[in-house]
């Protein structure tokens, strides 16, 4: 019997309070030996595609692009040491995000969490959260080793179009449901479900959020 509802969750800055893509990078070039210029470079260009206009598409595919050659085994183990180490560090959960996260499962509904992110960074958070399921980026392998080459990137539309497939097949209708973002490229996603939910102070979805009845909860500070 499917559940009565669903809660979608992207993670980044919306569970936890910090960028998983780029804190796994520099986990990776340190524990792949590899000096700290070359992470330093990478963030670089990452940015200045970025500031030039680029999508956040294409700058996510140049981040996978990163990983080109690198064996998803090896990065999976990665991803485990890598959620550890940032939880002993403290205060990687956002508490108000948890605790709704929390309050729906006790529910009994699904949690999925929706993000651009990958299987090594995003695998630990959703055991840690006992999620039900994971929609996110997939960079292409071949025989267990990464191309570069990205298939979906779980950004924008992508989420939306996730998300209501995701419905379609648990034969959940999507005005019952929550969504949680923190970034205008989240406003797909919480377009498609019946209950918006705005994490943090992004400019665009508080235009939304204040001529609608979305709820608000707090984000990260800043750095």
């Amino acid at each position: 019997m499917a559940p009565p509802a669903a809660a979608f969750f992207d993670v980044d800055e919306t569970l936890i309070s910090v960028n998983s893509m780029l804190r796994f990078l520099r986990h990776h070039y340190r524990v792949s030996h590899r000096p700290r210029a070359a992470f330093d470079e990478a963030v670089r260009g990452l940015r200045a595609l970025a500031a030039r206009g680029a999508p956040r598409t294409a700058v996510a595919r140049a981040y996978y692009r990163l990983y080109a050659g690198r064996d998803a085994g090896e990065l999976a183990a990665q991803g485990r040491d890598w959620f550890a180490a940032e939880l002993r560090s403290g205060d990687l959960f956002l508490d108000g995000t948890v605790a709704a996260l929390r309050a729906h499962q006790h529910r009994g509904e699904r949690v999925v969490l929706v993000s651009g992110s990958f299987a090594p960074c995003l695998d630990p958070v959703a055991q840690r959260l006992g999620s039900d399921a994971v929609l996110s980026a997939r960079p292409e392998t071949v025989d267990g080793i990464h191309t570069g080459g990205l298939g979906t990137t779980m950004i924008g539309e992508e989420k939306a179009v996730a998300v209501r497939a995701l419905l379609k097949d648990l034969g959940i209708r999507g005005e019952d449901c929550h969504a949680y973002g923190d970034h205008a490229s989240d406003l797909p996603m919480l377009l498609a479900v019946g209950h918006p939910v705005m994490v943090g102070t992004d400019p665009v979805l508080r235009r939304y959020a204040e001529s609608g009845t979305w709820r608000r909860l707090p984000g990260a500070l800043p750095p």
